[in-house]
């Protein structure tokens, strides 16, 4: 399996919430150009080739999945 570099050194991790849309977007350092791989489930992985580096995650469906777990964890039914 080939190596891809995920958060290595110190990078600056920032994120933005879009609660219309239940979506979380997680950016590892600066924008920069990538392709976006869509992983299945609900994320998106966006990739700088050349690098072999991890630019960003995006999670959709976020809070649902979190209240999901969290419902699931103390015997709850999701309404």
């Amino acid at each position: 399996m080939e190596t891809i570099k995920i958060l290595e050194g110190k990078p600056s991790l920032t994120w933005k919430y879009d609660e219309e849309a239940d979506v979380l977007y997680i950016s590892v350092g600066k924008p920069k150009s990538a392709i976006g791989i869509d992983i299945g489930d609900g994320l998106v992985v966006r990739y700088d080739e050349k690098k072999r580096e991890v630019i960003d995650l995006t999670i959709i469906g976020f809070r649902a999945r979190i209240l999901e777990s969290i419902y699931q964890q103390q015997g709850r039914i999701i309404e």
